[in-house]
């Protein structure tokens, strides 16, 4: 079973669609629930750039896709919240920032 920290370093992989920069540098996952050895369950919450996000289902499941790849991982769930909302001057990495013209 892959501990929060080696889910993390997996989701590093995954980009938002359409901003095209990952999605943990973003600050788009809240957390990461990684359940015992005898349940092998992995629940990442996470959030959109945007309510409105036309492509969410698909970003969500790459999510899930990748998630459920990692080895000893038997099932897995993404559950999107927009609470709280997603701001990038708060949750964004520093090189994200930068990239994105909020400093």
């Amino acid at each position: 079973m892959p501990t929060q920290e080696e889910v993390r370093e997996a989701l590093k992989e995954v980009q938002d669609p359409e901003l095209h920069l990952g999605i943990i540098d973003l600050g788009l996952v809240y957390d990461i629930d990684v359940a015992g050895p005898e349940s092998e369950n992995v629940t990442v919450t996470m959030t959109l750039t945007s309510p409105m996000c036309p492509v969410g289902p698909m970003f969500k499941q790459s999510v899930l896709d990748k998630v459920e790849s990692l080895p000893g991982v038997k099932s897995a769930q993404v559950d999107i919240t927009f609470d709280p909302p997603w701001d990038p001057r708060e949750m964004a990495s520093d090189d994200i920032k930068l990239m994105l013209g909020i400093w």
